[in-house]
């Protein structure tokens, strides 16, 4: 898939949040879980931050890492969902989702280049964070398998979103870009961790 499709799937997922205006903590049975999925991770900033980030990183590290780590992510998400849903507790939750805006920001800003085994451990090890807090956040009206179907799917959209622009690392001034939007990242997540964000 080159760019511009990727740059597709964005704007139009960008299309379909404001196209509605449904809050990400309202709506019930299967669509109004769907809808509530969905919007969930869009509007919570420290997991915009670090889902983009895994698509960077994705992207920055090249093939297999382009499509493992954005399919690694939701599917142990996912498993940490279904966690948050089940009631069954995860420690810091907060933290690890803070913590992994900084540590995947650090990873980009450092060009980090571990074998693909270890990098798809630490993005899925932060999934179950992100994951949990989207199931205990399950509005009790949504139905949980379309509100986890919408979380997965924003995530994945979110994750291309990251890889679009971690495409630029084919020439050097992408490279530059890519890696201080790490830091960016990177600084989020102390952001996050502090509490000043």
């Amino acid at each position: 898939m080159d760019t511009r499709k990727y740059l597709s799937w964005v704007v139009a997922a960008v299309l379909m949040v404001f196209a509605t205006s449904v809050s990400a903590h309202e709506g019930t049975g299967v669509a109004g879980g769907f809808v509530s999925g969905f919007l969930h991770p869009i509007f919570g900033w420290d997991h915009v931050v670090a889902m983009v980030a895994v698509g960077l990183w994705g992207a920055f590290l090249g093939n297999p890492a382009i499509w493992i780590l954005p399919v690694v992510f939701p599917l142990v998400m996912a498993f940490g969902g279904a966690l948050g849903v089940l009631g069954v507790p995860v420690p810091a939750v907060e933290t690890g989702i803070a913590g992994s805006a900084l540590v995947l920001g650090i990873l980009v800003a450092v060009a980090a280049r571990p074998p693909i085994w270890v990098a798809a451990v630490i993005v899925g090890a932060f999934a179950i964070f992100h994951g949990h807090a989207h199931g205990t956040e399950l509005p009790h009206s949504a139905n949980p398998l379309s509100y986890s179907v919408g979380f997965v799917l924003s995530t994945g959209l979110l994750h291309l979103f990251g890889i679009a622009f971690g495409l630029l690392v084919r020439w050097p001034a992408g490279k530059i870009a890519v890696q201080a939007g790490g830091g960016l990242i990177a600084l989020a997540g102390i952001g996050f961790l502090t509490g000043i964000v």
